[in-house]
């Protein structure tokens, strides 16, 4: 039985090393990756390998694995506008490397690429473009400064190799006192915007006084005019008095028309008592 075991264990022990050495000759590359090989003897080598099941030598070979997929990343940056003025400032980035320069990249920037790159790259261009903008033209003309900042950013990050999908300013804020300075500014304007709509509605309703007395003061020239050219206008205006008295009268339901007594209106309440 020992003699048997002393065999065994060799043999255990040979296809435990084989199957460690299959295990560690093999790696995966899964979805939306790819790998980069570093040789010890050649160095990392150029060619980028795809998505799949490959081999290498164990120990003298190792794999990185990079995802290539667009990545989001906040850069934050606190800079001055051109007049002075203190900006906090946040992008939202999509970035991803770029396949072929995968190799570079490793060689150069190592694997965490995008921390060594984006924020420094990311605050040298928000310094640039704002520098050239004042507080007030960075609210009004926020969108040709964001056009601005992603065209120079997308050109910097080139240069090493990183393809941006998206930039986007996220947040854009000033200093506290300067915040406070524009809140009274807009609060005097709506101040003076109401005290002239003010004015101008005072001004409207002097105008229109002014109007209806001139209007008044005609038409009572013109009836003093007509009551002394004759009495027919006070003739006339009586028959349209007693026409609109009659038609008040003939509407209410107390009242009836008798025909028979000489087209009188009698108030059948007041016959009643």
């Amino acid at each position: 039985m020992a003699q048997f075991l002393n065999k065994l264990i060799p043999t255990a022990l040979a296809i435990g090393t084989g199957i460690s050495l299959i295990d560690s000759s093999i790696y995966n590359v899964d979805g939306g990756q790819r790998a980069v090989i570093f040789d010890r003897i050649a160095g990392v080598k150029e060619k980028v390998v795809g998505e799949g099941t490959h081999f290498i030598i164990p120990w003298l070979q190792k794999p990185f694995i990079f995802d290539v997929r667009s990545t989001p990343k906040n850069i934050k940056s606190e800079t001055g506008s051109k007049d002075l003025q203190t900006v906090n400032i946040s992008l939202r980035v999509l970035f991803k490397p770029e396949i072929d320069k995968l190799p570079w990249i490793y060689s150069k920037l190592g694997m965490d690429y995008d921390e060594r790159v984006l924020p420094s790259v990311g605050n040298e261009v928000l310094k640039s473009v704002v520098a050239q903008y004042d507080a007030g033209e960075l609210i009004t003309q926020r969108e040709a400064v964001s056009r601005e900042i992603r065209e120079a950013l997308t050109k910097r990050s080139k240069e090493f190799n990183l393809l941006l999908d998206d930039v986007s300013i996220t947040h854009l804020s000033f200093s506290q006192d300067f915040t406070t300075a524009i809140e009274s500014k807009q609060v005097a304007q709506q101040e003076a915007e109401r005290s002239k709509y003010i004015v101008l509605k005072n001004e409207q309703e002097k105008k229109a006084a002014i109007i209806r007395a001139e209007g008044e003061s005609e038409a009572a020239k013109l009836i003093i005019q007509a009551m002394a050219s004759g009495p027919g206008f006070i003739e006339l205006r009586r028959i349209e008095a007693s026409k609109e008295i009659a038609e008040t009268l003939a509407k209410s339901g107390k009242v009836t028309y008798m025909p028979n007594t000489g087209n009188v209106l009698m108030n059948m309440n007041a016959s009643g008592k």
